[in-house]
This record gives structure tokens, C-alpha cells and sequence, in this order.
């Protein structure tokens, strides 16, 4: 396989030609992410340092060779998916933890760094690091970074941009660039750290992540909370986020995913539960019994039927429970369209009836998990892409799931970004001006439109 960028003539050659694949086999295995898109690449390129990462991209600069940064490839939305003729910018080899300053409460980690991995490192020293994606024991923090990954604990804690204290980025014409450093303030100008946090890997390739760390709470809660009714479990979340307690998660299944779950491996979940939450408090022992007790209390008011894990075995299992939804769901139907709406948290009611109403106006099922405590609500619609009559009903009911997510005063993403699969829809919630200024800042980063491109913009192939 030949690529018009592989010249014989030495001064042509793309750098770092011992860590380049150019295999369709290799290139097949890289040509697509979470979201089931595929693209195909002419290379993948396996950097090992910040000064390799700039290599390939001065030389794709002058080329004009689109780069795509890829960490784990667990996005659902198409961002490492990659442009024709492209080189796949594979990071997963930059993957060591530089340091851990426990007297400054910072980690400085490489973008191959996998979420777990540093979360177990942190814990060993007394340390927490609280985002914690479904997909955390294999997504990289460098996907994290770009696509501003959240969790069940960003109800409480935030999501990965309230951690991120610096970065080191190599520019799309190969220089590099710092922002901000291990300071916990810092007002110098711009807060480039910040655009850079869930750009999707279209301004520049982060080669060095700097982090904020958290003390570990003393002692953690898991509660699960089953309800014959839906509403009853929507309200005692609107009931828990009014009360003044800040859980550390709050957890919520409808019945379709709890169904699921234990059709994939029976964890004991209620099958005729209508809903579930799991809920999670964290601190000091005498809050931690404190707010048990207020939680409890509010979900039983609200017909629930509480039980609280014994110990850490009964903890792991549970959330082990909640972890395989996704990979359950496809046990109902082969194609799944995961989207990943926010809405106000006092209005999750609202949006569960209308999710209700359009699976039942284009005869869909449609299962709904996700983190209740901030109002992110992941609604998969289970459908079969070789049934194009079903399919197309799927890819229309999605524009009325975004309608009504506007309506409520909501927002089409909260944590799995644009990429490919939302571009289209992105002028539904951003105004004109607001993605003029979007693409003058693309623009002034990354003039010759090579860094990752096609993506979130709807205009862009």
C-alpha cells in the first residue's frame, strides 16, 4: 500500500518511520472509535515523547496532511475517527504518571495514562481523583482531556476541566505551547487551559496534563434504591438535590436497563422495578451517617425500598451492575444511538415523560440510565441499521429527543462532545455568532484546517 505523503527521496520521509503503521491490518484496527463510525487512514504513528509529537506534526503541517490524536478510542461520538488520507496521532505509549506532589496535591501524568490507573495510584498515597467515566479502568486521560470527560461523581466533585490546573500542547505546526503549570490560581491572560479542555483534539495534540488532586474521603455510602413507579424515582431525585446534601453519586436506571443488566449476568437487581437509583455520600464517618440517614429517609417517603451495601464486595458489585448497561443494551437490539442530554435537574420528570412519548410515537424502544444528580440523562435508542425503515424512524426521533431537551432548557451533550455523530444538530442549541467565533478560534490555532478535522463543525468534511 502506497501513500502519497511515503516518498522514497530521505527528505521526504515522514519522521518516526520505526513506530509508523502502514498495514491494513493496522490501519483497520485504528480506523474507528465507540460510536461504530469507521474512516481509513494512511498511517498510524506511535509517539513517544513531546518532541516526537511536534516531529509528525511540523511535517504534517507542511504536507498538509490531516492528524487525528487518538488515546483509547472509547468516544461515542466519532472523534477518533479518521479523516481520509490522515495520520492517526496514537498516544497510548505516552503513558506515564510523572509525578504525584502530594504536598501540592498534583499530579502531572502523560495523555496515554489510562483514568484508572491513576485513580488506584493517587488512592496508595491518600489522594483522590475524582472523575470517573463508565469507561475509566480503559479510557485515556488525554481522551478525558479532550472531550472534557464527567462520571457518576460530578454531581458532587465536577468533571475533568475543574481538574485540569495546566497543560503542554503542540500547536498543528509543531510548536509547543504551556498552559498554566501546578498553581491553583492564575490570571494571565487568556484561560487557554480551559478552551483546550473539550476541543476534541481540533486545536493542537496535549502532550503533558497537569491535575488537581483531592484528600480521599474517609468513608463512602453505597445505597441502592428500587421504585415501582418512574415519576416517584424522578422526584426523590429532585427531592435529595433540593435538600441541601450533595451525594457523591446519584444513579439513575429505568426499567428496560435494569431488564438488560440481568439478562447479560445476574447481579439480583429488582426485575419488576419500574427505576433504580444508586446513590453514593462520601466524607468523615459522623456525615457520612448523617446524610445515610437523610437519604434513606427521603427515598423511602417517596415509596422507594432501600438497601445499603454491606461491604466493599456488595459496593464493587453494584457498581459493576451499572457499568454494563452499554454493553448489555446490545442484547436488545444490534445498533444502539447513545445520546447524552442535560436538563435541569428539576426537570428530569418532564424529560422522562417526553422520552416516553417518543418511543412510543415512532414505536422505539428506548432505554434511559445515566447520572440523575446533574440532570445527564443517556438515552439509547435500540434499533437494527440493516432495517432502514427502523433506522431512519431511530435517526428522526433523535432531532425530537434534542427539541425537547431544548425546550426543557437543556443542552444536546454533557459529556460525550460533537464529533461526527452531533455535528449536524450543533446549530440547534449555538447561535451563528457563537459558531462564528468557535471557527475564528479554529481558525487562528490551526489555519490549514489539518488538526482533526471534520469534526463538530457542520459545514466541515
Amino acid at each position: 500500500m502506497a501513500f502519497k505523503f511515503f516518498r522514497k527521496k530521505k527528505e521526504d520521509a515522514l519522521p518516526l518511520r520505526h513506530r509508523t503503521a502502514t498495514e491494513k491490518e493496522d490501519l483497520f484496527c485504528y480506523g474507528f472509535d465507540a460510536s461504530s463510525m469507521q474512516g481509513e487512514p494512511s498511517a498510524v504513528v506511535k509517539p513517544v515523547s513531546t518532541d516526537e509529537v511536534s516531529q509528525v506534526l511540523s511535517y504534517a503541517s507542511g504536507k498538509k496532511i490531516p492528524v487525528v490524536p487518538r488515546g483509547a478510542g472509547t468516544g461515542m461520538t466519532g472523534g477518533a475517527v479518521p479523516a481520509k488520507d490522515s495520520i492517526i496521532l496514537s498516544l497510548d505509549g505516552m503513558n506515564r504518571v510523572l509525578e504525584i506532589d502530594k504536598k501540592n496535591m498534583v499530579a502531572v501524568v502523560e495523555p496515554g495514562v489510562i483514568n484508572g490507573h491513576l485513580q488506584g495510584k493517587v488512592e496508595a498515597e491518600g489522594l483522590f481523583y475524582p472523575p470517573d467515566p463508565a469507561s475509566m479502568n480503559f479510557c485515556t486521560l488525554g481522551g478525558n482531556v479532550a472531550e472534557n470527560a464527567g462520571g457518576p461523581r460530578a454531581i458532587k466533585y465536577g468533571v475533568t476541566r475543574d481538574y485540569v490546573l495546566g497543560l503542554e500542547v503542540v500547536l498543528p505546526d509543531g510548536r509547543v505551547m504551556m498552559t498554566g503549570g501546578k498553581t491553583y490560581k492564575g490570571v494571565v491572560g487568556y484561560d487557554l487551559t480551559r478552551l483546550i479542555v473539550g476541543s476534541e483534539g481540533t486545536l493542537g495534540v496535549v502532550t503533558k496534563i497537569f491535575l488537581r488532586l483531592l484528600p480521599l474521603p474517609e468513608e463512602t455510602v453505597t445505597l441502592l434504591c428500587m421504585y415501582s413507579r418512574l415519576e416517584d424515582a424522578a422526584s426523590t431525585v429532585a427531592k435529595i438535590t433540593s435538600s441541601g446534601i450533595i451525594p457523591r453519586t446519584l444513579e439513575f436506571m429505568d426499567h428496560e436497563a435494569i431488564l438488560a443488566v440481568e439478562q447479560y449476568k445476574s447481579f439480583g437487581l429488582p426485575v419488576d422495578a419500574e427505576a433504580l437509583l444508586l446513590i453514593e455520600v462520601d466524607g468523615s464517618h459522623s456525615a457520612v451517617s448523617e446524610e445515610t440517614g437523610k437519604v434513606a429517609s427521603i427515598c423511602t417517603s417517596l415509596k422507594g425500598k432501600v438497601s445499603i451495601a454491606e461491604d466493599m464486595f456488595a459496593r464493587q458489585r453494584i457498581w459493576e451492575a451499572r457499568r454494563s448497561i452499554s454493553p448489555a443494551l446490545y442484547r436488545i437490539k444490534p445498533t444502539k444511538i447513545n445520546e447524552d442530554i442535560v436538563v435541569p435537574r428539576g426537570k428530569i420528570p418532564e424529560m422522562l415523560r417526553a422520552l416516553r412519548d417518543i418511543s412510543e410515537k415512532y414505536g422505539l424502544k428506548i432505554v434511559n440510565f445515566g447520572h440523575a444528580g446533574d440532570g445527564n440523562i443517556h438515552v439509547n435508542i435500540m434499533t437494527d441499521k440493516n432495517d432502514e425503515d427502523e433506522y431512519q424512524k431511530a435517526k428522526v426521533a433523535v432531532e425530537d429527543i434534542f427539541r425537547a431537551t431544548l425546550k426543557l432548557e437543556g443542552t444536546i451533550s454533557g459529556e460525550h462532545g460533537i464529533g461526527l455523530t452531533k455535528k449536524q444538530y450543533i446549530g440547534m442549541e449555538l447561535s451563528e455568532t457563537s459558531l462564528g467565533m468557535m471557527k475564528a478560534i479554529k481558525k487562528a490555532f490551526d489555519p490549514d484546517g489539518i488538526m482533526n478535522p471534520g469534526k463538530m463543525f457542520p459545514d466541515t468534511t
